[in-house]
């Protein structure tokens, strides 16, 4: 009798374990309502309607969970309501300079071809001064069905009513390079911003398989947005409350969720950040 009612006990925990990703519960692994625990860091949780996109963003338990891992996971998912929401999740600490890594599991390569992943920095109190001081690692088609080549690094501003080619790269490297677990790291200083890739989860002594770097030598450029520019920018510096954010969501072009509608799901398994 003893024996089957730890079994009953075991096989109760494996269920609610199991369930933990989409209970709106304050037992749920490394959530709350509207923060997440993760690398070691607390992230607060987007929600409500706004960009990029815009989209509609959702603390909803089934966006945005960790698992018994330790890993971060985040979806596009269709609710009951009907509707089709993004996740994203914005660190608590304020960084500027240095390194910022990011370990990620799945294959960016079956993303539908207007979804995003975003790997950022931001803050919203720079826009004159610095343009957001927004650093991008991002894997997307951008609407293009079979591009096999979903990587993009970038710094701010690219794409604001003119497009400055010489601020964004697409890195023409093997798609199943990026098939499982990569890391995606750039250091970030006033003078110069490096980014590179790696395969598996090590960007300590793997050689990168990827790599971009922009320097001072480019022409400074002006973000407009809204009816409000920026002042002329090379590299953007950090503000007082710049931070990471990681993001998934879809393009303004196509307001109705992903294009093959599939509820999609990211993996992100590490962050790091190392100050200069």
């Amino acid at each position: 009798m003893m024996k089957r009612a730890s079994i009953l006990i075991f096989l109760f925990a494996l269920s609610v374990l199991s369930s933990c990703k989409q209970s709106d519960s304050e037992e749920a692994l490394a959530r709350t309502a509207t923060e997440v625990t993760f690398s070691g860091r607390k992230w607060d949780i987007k929600s409500g309607y706004n960009g990029p996109g815009p989209n509609s963003f959702s603390k909803a338990y089934e966006n945005v969970w960790v698992d018994e891992k330790g890993y971060l996971h985040m979806a596009i998912t269709k609710h009951e309501d009907g509707n089709w929401y993004s996740s994203e999740v914005i660190s608590q600490d304020n960084m500027g300079y240095g390194t910022y890594a990011f370990t990620i599991q799945g294959n960016p390569l079956t993303f539908a071809k207007n979804v995003v992943l975003g790997l950022f920095t931001w803050d919203n109190s720079t826009f004159h001064d610095q343009g957001n001081s927004e650093v991008d690692i991002e894997f997307s088609k951008w609407g293009v069905e079979d591009d096999t080549h979903p990587l993009t690094t970038s710094v701010q501003p690219v794409f604001f009513s003119t497009y400055f080619a010489e601020r964004s790269h697409q890195h023409m490297i093997d798609p199943e390079l990026l098939n499982g677990v990569s890391t995606h790291i750039f250091t970030w200083t006033d003078t110069l911003i490096t980014w590179k890739s790696f395969k598996g989860d090590d960007f300590r002594s793997a050689e990168p398989i990827a790599s971009w770097q922009f320097d001072l030598d480019h022409p400074p450029r002006i973000k407009e947005e809204n009816g409000e520019q920026s002042l002329p920018i090379v590299i953007p510096a950090p503000g007082p409350t710049t931070n990471a954010r990681i993001n998934f969501w879809t393009q303004t072009y196509i307001a109705n969720g992903p294009s093959n509608g599939l509820n999609h799901e990211i993996v992100i398994r590490k962050f790091e950040y190392l100050p200069l």
